[in-house]
């Protein structure tokens, strides 16, 4: 008789632990990962869409403008010549940014 009490009561709270981790698991997907996934897919579209001639921040922080665009790489200008870049080492928010006029304000 103890023994099928157990197993009832035990039964109960596996079910309700899994629905807790379950919507834990359900939060960290809408807060983390989602948000994650989708700026890295804005990044790259960011990335191949950049054409010679467009002006450009590192995450580094270096300023310059692209002057050759290869297929893994961009070569930019800065002041004092011309350094060969990963397509990854581009800042979204920073060029975006730099290209961004600044608000008027009143």
């Amino acid at each position: 008789m103890i023994t099928t009490i157990l197993l009832q009561t035990g039964t109960g709270f596996g079910s309700q632990q899994i629905i807790v981790f379950g919507l834990i698991a359900l939060v960290f997907y809408f807060f983390m990962i989602r948000p994650q996934v989708k700026k890295q897919k804005e990044q790259k579209k960011y990335v191949t869409e950049l054409k010679k001639g467009d002006r450009v921040v590192t995450t580094a922080g270096i300023h310059g403008r692209i002057v050759e665009v290869a297929e893994t790489t961009f070569l930019v200008e800065v002041d004092n010549g011309k350094i060969r870049f990963d397509k990854s080492a581009i800042s979204l928010e920073a060029s975006k940014a730099l290209n961004t006029p600044p608000a008027v304000t009143k």
